[in-house]
């Protein structure tokens, strides 16, 4: 609802940021990738009340099987694209640091 002192301070502070990913060592990445995963985390834990959520969605399990059919192809096009890449390191197309 418009009005609300949370929306205004949103509105007025964007509290976007980037790192560049480029000039991070092995340990740097691995912490901006937790700080990333974190976030994204909270983000979608706050996207929605569960008990709104929960009458949205019924008592069918037809919800359940989707997201869990989602995952499986979802993981296997993640397997797929690092095959894909795996080749093109080995090929030289893309430089890689292997071992690290």
């Amino acid at each position: 609802m418009p009005g609300r002192p949370a929306d205004y301070v949103r509105q007025l502070r964007d509290w976007k940021a980037g790192v560049d990913v480029a000039g991070l060592d092995a340990a740097g990445l691995g912490t901006y990738a937790r700080a990333c995963g974190w976030t994204l985390a909270r983000a979608h834990a706050r996207s929605g009340e569960p008990a709104e959520i929960s009458g949205y969605l019924g008592s069918s399990d037809r919800f359940d099987g989707a997201i869990a059919d989602f995952a499986e192809t979802y993981a296997d096009q993640n397997e797929s694209d690092y095959q894909t890449f795996l080749k093109q390191v080995e090929n030289g197309r893309i430089a890689a640091t292997t071992g690290v």
